[in-house]
């Protein structure tokens, strides 16, 4: 029975056609287990994963592991992308079991969904194997492993959330910049060793704080290797490699958004060319790719294609020549480094730009052939649902980058964005996770939902001056302060009225994207600079509590908790600019208030007393009829300005 062909999810739909009898995660497929008395076969995964295609290919189309797994097993397939908080219960339970944890993610679980043996992938005769051991021990020693659950449940309830300190101060931040020197590798960038995936949140942090050694060398080391799409824009999921030669392929789009703000407070921040570049080819990547006919924007593009991990990105000298010629063929591989031993499989080579290009006009022309050429393979799939949390990223990164670069097709595409979310996201006073062709799905949002959109809201209102994306950003941090505090200063990863797990997930440290709480901390911090509200501040501050436990010893994970403790030490900044809308002085004064780098500044736009408009406006007029700029913290503001020479020194002292 075909269940999933009704899915929002593109990675439910590549398994609709499995003679695997596939269930959705729900109730109905819990029911089901308690009816046959067997266990749940709980399957996580999502649709760029390499090695979920891996184990798709080699177990789940294969007919007769498929008959072992409907004989003896509920089987349940979970987008781990729609349902993070499924995800992350039963992800707890695999590290717990087994000291790591993966993609995809093999859980065997009883009919009330107690896991009691975990794993990630299987080649498909050790699947069998333990799908025949553990439908013997289910048969025949069935209270060991009801008791398995149970205790692995107990003890995963009993493991108490991250302890909070007090709200981080300066020598907190200090502390986590020398726990971070300890790891960074001054030779490549980035921290640790491989696998090496994009820092994007201890890089703002560390732009935010003036660290320009550690943050500098990674972003240029990153943007010059083969993580980086030398031809296309955008960024590989993360490196194999410590020297961001090789990446894993996958295309994500919170990493591409995160990277892409980045890049562009880098060259807010004097980054030059390099950062201008890569920033503008990775919205263009982004606008070119991953952008939906809703105006949404699509959660990733496959490693692989044909069946083959990167065989759309990578290049031999044979095929330079062959598109190129040989003259510029041969300068393409000296310049591209590709050899004909290789950097990847089967001598192929990734495309890294170690150095600038001495001739940019051949460069120029080099690179639109050899894109043509490449747009001429076949290419990988993409998962077209759209994610809140994730869009809100975008939104936030291209409308900064529209300001920054002059791009005002950026922020339309912002904007067109966050219309989507509000019309077809937001139901009430509750947001939804996904939508996939302009149709919502049915999983009620987490809480990085809620703090990313918020926060990309607030950043279109700053660039855009709309009242009405600060109106919806508030309302979905109301949500945050009413449905997911747990009581003591942090948040639940999910609301109070969400579906009940065997744990409620709730985890302060960043992984690929801000931690859900750091996420609310940094919208809630933004929106009470905006409105004054002394209930945001304070929920904000509390939410930073985690960082001081993190900073000393383990920074890498609260990289968006030190970011947004950085603004709040700050102020943050607050810049009112009051000005007719058609008076090209207001727009020179507004660009110019969004052109500074003081941490997590906040920009309010329009003129006082109009409806909706925050109350960082109240009370500022213009000067002497001309528009004026007032440069605030905590809404003390100095003496109004009227050019941008003078608002330029006030945000410089």
């Amino acid at each position: 029975m075909n269940r999933l062909k009704d899915a929002t999810s593109p990675y439910l739909l590549q398994h609709a056609a499995n003679p695997v009898d596939w269930w959705p995660w729900g109730e109905e497929a819990f029911a089901e287990a308690r009816r046959r008395d067997v266990p749940l076969l709980i399957s996580v995964g999502y649709s760029a994963c390499h090695w979920c295609h891996v184990m798709a290919h080699e177990s789940f189309e294969d007919a007769e592991t498929a008959a072992l797994m409907n004989e003896h097993f509920v089987n349940v397939k979970v987008d781990r992308e729609e349902r993070p908080d499924v995800d992350a219960v039963y992800m707890n339970a695999t590290q717990a079991m087994t000291r790591q944890g993966g993609w995809p993610m093999t859980v065997f679980a009883t009919p009330e969904g107690h896991p009691f043996y975990c794993g990630t992938y299987f080649p498909r005769p050790q699947f069998r194997r333990l799908l025949q051991e553990v439908h013997r021990v289910w048969t025949g020693d069935r209270d060991s492993v009801v008791s398995q659950g149970a205790k692995v449940v107990e003890a995963l309830n009993a493991h108490t959330s991250l302890p909070s300190g007090p709200e981080p101060g300066e020598e907190t931040l200090r502390q986590a910049v020398g726990n971070l020197r300890e790891s960074f590798d001054a030779a490549s960038g980035g921290f640790g060793g491989a696998p090496k995936f994009p820092p994007s949140m201890v890089l703002e942090f560390l732009l935010r704080s003036g660290e320009r050694e550690m943050s500098v060398k990674t972003l240029e080391s990153m943007a010059r290797g083969g993580m980086y799409d030398q031809l296309g824009g955008g960024f590989a999921r993360y490196s194999v490699d410590d020297r961001w030669v090789v990446p894993h392929f996958e295309k994500m789009l919170y990493d591409n958004a995160l990277l892409l703000r980045v890049y562009t407070h880098w060259w807010r921040a004097g980054g030059g060319e390099l950062a201008r570049r890569v920033a503008l080819e990775t919205a263009d990547w982004m606008l070119r790719e991953l952008r939906t006919p809703e105006g949404g924007f699509a959660s990733a593009l496959d490693a692989d294609s044909e069946g083959v991990e990167g065989k759309f990105y990578v290049w031999t000298p044979d095929e330079l020549r062959e598109v190129l010629g040989e003259d510029d063929g041969r300068w393409a591989a000296g310049l591209f480094e590709v050899t004909p031993q290789g950097t990847f499989e089967h001598g192929a080579s990734v495309l890294q730009l170690l150095r600038d290009p001495e001739d940019p006009a051949r460069y120029d022309s080099v690179r639109t052939r050899l894109l043509a050429a490449r747009e001429r393979r076949i290419r990988p799939g993409r998962d077209d649902k759209v994610v809140a949390a994730w869009n809100g990223l975008a939104i936030a990164a291209l409308a900064e980058t529209g300001v920054a670069f002059e791009r005002p097709d950026l922020v339309a595409a912002a904007t067109q964005a966050a219309e989507l979310l509000a019309d077809v996201h937001v139901d009430g006073d509750r947001l939804l996770r996904t939508s996939r062709d302009g149709r919502a799905g049915t999983n009620a949002g987490v809480l990085e939902d809620h703090g990313d959109l918020a926060e990309g809201l607030i950043s279109l209102y700053g660039v855009t001056g709309e009242p009405r994306w600060l109106r919806l950003a508030g309302s979905l941090l109301d949500t945050v302060l009413d449905r997911f505090s747990d009581g003591a200063g942090g948040f639940y990863d999910t609301a109070d009225d969400a579906e009940r797990l065997f744990q409620r997930p709730q985890d302060p440290t960043d992984n690929a994207t801000p931690s859900g709480q750091y996420a609310a901390a940094g919208a809630l911090l933004s929106y009470a600079a905006l409105t004054g509200s002394t209930r945001h501040r304070e929920a904000a501050q509390a939410a930073l509590g985690t960082v001081s436990v993190l900073a000393g010893g383990h920074a890498r994970f609260a990289g968006w908790g030190l970011a947004v403790a950085r603004a709040a030490l700050s102020g943050p900044v607050e810049v009112a600019v009051v000005g007719a809308a058609d008076d090209p002085r207001t727009a020179e004064l507004h660009r110019a208030a969004l052109l500074s780098d003081a941490p997590g500044l906040v920009v309010a736009l329009g003129r006082p007393g109009g409806d909706g408009y925050p109350a960082l406006l109240e009370g500022r007029g213009q000067v002497g009829g001309a528009p004026a700029a007032y440069v605030c913290r905590g809404f003390t503001c100095r003496m109004p300005v009227t050019t941008v020479e003078a608002l330029e020194a006030e945000l410089a002292g």
